[in-house]
């Protein structure tokens, strides 16, 4: 499929922004998730709608909590010492069960940290596993960074706002990249390597602009070979294989989540029209968009 040279287009799905309460830190916000509910009705914002925050949410529960929440199109079942990372982007819908969620999430925007070289793809790629159950080793690490991070977060006023800041900023890089780790510990967990990360970046970028891996390796300044080798190590797909399920990741988001039309989807993913997506989309789904939207959406 040729390079198709359509300019990105704004997504129809309604974007999440992160706005702390009065009295936090700028740029982050810690609360617990039986709060959740509550502070979402507060902003005018509906807590079990389908949304997609523009910020991370690192969410943990304590022992004997229980939380259900989906994921682009995953449902996951979280239980006490269960660690769940969504990244901005990511569709998300809360289950019935917040109000009585035990937990806490985290939520921060991009690059509040400054960690995301430590981070990297497990931070960022839309294809990584969202629920992490940590070991016991990987458990206190986490609990005691977490058990910090809170600490300071709380104690405000003993500390000018800059330093306070900074202060938050390294407790969430020490949290976030213990958990990155924890993670990359999985047993089968592979480690990208440099070329995928840029090229996974470059796909966060373009995959509007041009689903060809020769458009990517000549602008990262790799060969093919070497970029669907890097691909396939870090996730066991092609270069052109990530490339298209990025793409089609972004359709179901749409179609699922959005109010656009199936040509208004096709034409802010870059398809010249509607007739080339739904091939492309039913050669790699089995079924066509507007089937896909009906299922989705139980009509």
């Amino acid at each position: 499929m040729g390079k198709n040279g359509q300019p990105a287009r704004r997504s129809a799905i309604r974007e999440l922004t992160l706005r702390p309460t009065a009295g936090s830190p700028p740029g982050l916000e810690l609360l617990d998730l039986s709060r959740l509910a509550d502070r979402a009705r507060l902003h005018g914002n509906d807590p079990y709608a389908s949304l997609r925050p523009a910020f991370h949410q690192i969410v943990t529960l304590h022992a004997g909590g229980r939380l259900s929440v989906s994921v682009d199109f995953t449902r996951h079942e979280l239980t006490g010492g269960d660690w769940l990372w969504t990244r901005p982007g990511q569709v998300q819908r809360w289950g019935r069960d917040l109000p009585e969620a035990d937990g806490l999430v985290i939520a921060f925007p991009p690059g509040f940290t400054g960690a995301r070289p430590a981070v990297g793809p497990v931070a960022e790629t839309p294809f990584a596993e969202a629920v992490l159950t940590p070991g016991p080793r990987d458990a206190e690490g986490l609990r005691r960074a977490l058990d910090h991070l809170r600490f300071e977060y709380d104690a405000l006023a003993e500390l000018p706002l800059e330093a306070h800041v900074r202060v938050l900023r390294h407790l969430v890089a020490v949290l976030t990249v213990r958990l990155a780790n924890a993670y990359r510990a999985e047993p089968g967990r592979p480690v990208p390597n440099e070329a995928f990360r840029r090229f996974h970046a470059a796909v966060e970028r373009d995959f509007t602009v041009t689903r060809r891996v020769e458009d990517y390796a000549a602008a990262l300044g790799y060969s093919r070979r070497t970029l669907t080798r890097a691909a396939q190590v870090a996730t066991g797909m092609s270069a052109k294989r990530y490339i298209d399920a990025r793409v089609v990741l972004e359709a179901k988001r749409e179609l699922a989540h959005g109010t656009s039309s199936a040509g208004a989807v096709a034409a802010r993913l870059g398809f010249a029209d509607s007739s080339d997506f739904t091939k492309f989309f039913r050669q790699r789904t089995g079924t066509t968009p507007t089937a896909f939207r009906r299922t989705a959406r139980g009509t």
